[in-house]
């Protein structure tokens, strides 16, 4: 991969998450999409094994999605019964 297309990538996608994080979210997805398309574009067989196993990865992250909820439904019940007793 050429200098150029690294830094297109890494720029636009450093890019995209700042502008997300400070709260431009349309601006940064168009440019975090650049940053995207460039790298499917790089490597396209990657990115097409990726978009057939999106259903099994969307299953696990549910998964812990949940998982990690239920922890912090279990910490905030803790939290108050202890605010409770003090």
């Amino acid at each position: 991969m050429n200098n150029w297309k690294r830094a297109l990538i890494f720029g636009s996608l450093g890019a995209g998450a700042f502008l997300i994080a400070t709260g431009r979210r349309p601006v940064g997805l168009v440019i975090a999409g650049v940053g995207v398309a460039t790298l499917a574009a790089e490597y396209p067989e990657k990115f097409e094994r990726l978009w057939e196993q999106a259903p099994e990865y969307l299953s696990r992250g549910n998964q812990v999605m949940t998982a990690v909820s239920r922890m912090l439904e279990r910490y905030a019940e803790q939290q108050e019964a202890r605010s409770y007793g003090a």
